[in-house]
């Protein structure tokens, strides 16, 4: 296809947060297994069933278009959920592991977030009101777990990751200043 409108290019876009979301479908469940943390597995878990919702809202942006959502397959997806599988495959401290699988799952947040913005934008400018809503209510729902995941590795699940060694050092470095 040749890309020589915003709409062909918003369209293809929009297959490719597709299948980036189907993928996410299949990978959240494996990265809610492997948490440790029930709180951690919580966020997940909650971030499946706004991902499936997601999906629902990109069916219904295709059908207004009178377009279909297959067709592309979202390497960068691919990649952050293989990404992701590596830390699944490791042993080690579990809270180490949960802050691995939180700094995974926020990787994915952040590239859905750009990419929903720039759909949303694109809609506005396109006209699609109805899509650009759509879309917005994706990227706050994106926003949110983003929050949530970087809320719980702050308060919980990096401070536990620390080492005997290392708490040392940080009550050490926060002495200093």
């Amino acid at each position: 296809m040749k890309l020589d409108t915003l709409r062909k290019l918003y369209v293809e876009e929009l297959r490719d947060i597709y299948n980036a979301e189907q993928q996410l479908v299949k990978a959240l469940p494996k990265m809610a297994k492997g948490a440790s943390s029930d709180d951690l597995r919580e966020v997940i878990e909650t971030h499946l069933d706004e991902t499936k919702g997601q999906v629902e809202r990109l069916e219904q942006i295709f059908e207004a278009l009178d377009e279909s959502p297959k067709g592309k397959t979202c390497k960068a997806m691919k990649g952050l959920v293989e990404e992701g599988s590596e830390i699944l495959d490791e042993k080690g401290e579990e809270s180490v592991l949960d802050a691995g699988i939180i700094a995974a799952a926020q990787k994915v947040e952040h590239y859905e977030m750009a990419t929903y913005g720039t759909l949303r934008t694109w809609a506005d400018l396109l006209n699609e009101d109805e899509a650009a809503g759509l879309l917005q209510e994706t990227l706050d729902e994106e926003g949110e777990a983003d929050k949530k995941l970087n809320d719980l590795a702050e308060e919980i699940v990096n401070p536990e990751a620390l080492s005997e060694d290392e708490q040392e050092e940080a009550v050490a470095g926060a002495r200093r200043r």
